[in-house]
């Protein structure tokens, strides 16, 4: 079993290149946790939005396709991988299992990878972790993960000048099967994720209209360096606030594993090589490297990252006024 969460491709992902190589059958499992779902503790502010939902569930759809296209598919379970595991696990029942999952770097994620690997110890089924979702893989870097440079420019003179990126996984033309009679579920309706009934018309004026998926992002990726060469004037363009190409827009499926940094990086040295590489190609990967600097830094730090004091554990005198706060999120601040 390989479950994936933010690894959502075909072309790159290190869960499912991993499964593929040491079994006879792989079942690649996506869980729509509810958690992801809900409100935050405080404020009630919802988690993942209506756009970021709608993102999501074509991001699915499009790997559950391109899975399906090379022999095997994609099962969707709606709850928790700690349950949705050992229940996939029991209608399994008399096949050799093992679960293979991407190593995360943030609490709530470790909390699940935590919960998961006891549940699957109890179950006897052994449990193996990859890193992936990085431009530099954290067995690569120049330090001990636990002596990640406080500094942005500290750490990326550190990898830039003694780290290497590893080239993008290459997967096969046809993957290991589903096990027969395996049922692979529905996608949950855009109801179920807090989405509104029916399809919303969209906004013609949109920066960004694209789908999600792994084969949406791979075409603006095309479109960005080969296409348009909008690659070669980003550092003068990206602050920019509107059009299309002003900036790569690349967030959306690099957040999702949609889009892997490495496969980036490989693009853009190949458009170096091919067409230009002055400021503005090194520039997106620069922005990659702040990527990598707050995984590593989240890594090393845990819930530090998210304190009031901060890393350096300064105390700000911070206001706690509730009605200027209801006030801007009612977008009234300058109301009397």
């Amino acid at each position: 079993m390989s479950v994936t969460d933010t690894d959502l491709s075909f072309f790159h992902p290190k869960v499912l290149h991993k499964a593929h190589h040491s079994a006879e059958l792989v079942v690649p499992l996506y869980c729509f946790d509810p958690r992801h779902f809900a409100s935050t503790h405080h404020f009630g502010f919802p988690k993942t939005g209506a756009h970021r939902s709608r993102f999501l569930l074509e991001s699915v759809r499009d790997l559950r396709g391109r899975l399906a296209e090379r022999g095997s598919g994609l099962v969707v379970r709606s709850g928790t991988p700690e349950t949705a595991v050992p229940e996939l696990a029991a209608a399994l029942a008399g096949h050799k299992l093992s679960l293979v999952l991407q190593k995360e770097a943030t609490d709530e994620e470790v909390c699940v990878e935590r919960a998961l690997v006891e549940r699957c110890r109890a179950l006897g089924v052994p449990v193996h972790t990859v890193w992936g979702a990085t431009l530099y893989h954290r067995d690569d870097l120049p330090f001990a993960v636990n002596q990640t440079p406080d500094v942005y420019t500290q750490f990326r003179k550190a990898v830039e000048g003694g780290g290497r990126v590893r080239p993008p996984l290459q997967m096969p033309d046809r993957l290991r099967p589903l096990p027969d009679g395996l049922e692979c579920g529905p996608l949950p309706a855009p109801a179920d994720l807090g989405l509104p009934e029916g399809e919303s018309p969209g906004e013609p004026r949109t920066a960004f209209p694209w789908p999600g998926g792994e084969t949406s992002g791979l075409a603006r990726v095309h479109h960005y360096l080969w296409e348009t060469d909008a690659v070669a004037t980003y550092k003068e363009t990206r602050n920019g606030l509107s059009g299309e190409d002003y900036s790569t827009k690349f967030s959306p499926w690099l957040s999702l594993g949609c889009l892997s940094p490495r496969y980036i990086h490989s693009e853009i040295g190949r458009y170096e090589k091919q067409r230009t590489a002055n400021k503005s190609t090194y520039w997106v990967l620069f922005e990659l490297l702040w990527r990598d600097y707050f995984r590593f830094v989240a890594l090393k730090y845990g819930n530090r990252l998210f304190h009031l004091t901060g890393l350096q554990n300064k105390k700000v005198p911070w206001k706690n006024d509730m009605e200027a706060f209801n006030r801007w999120k009612g977008g009234s601040l300058g109301d009397r």
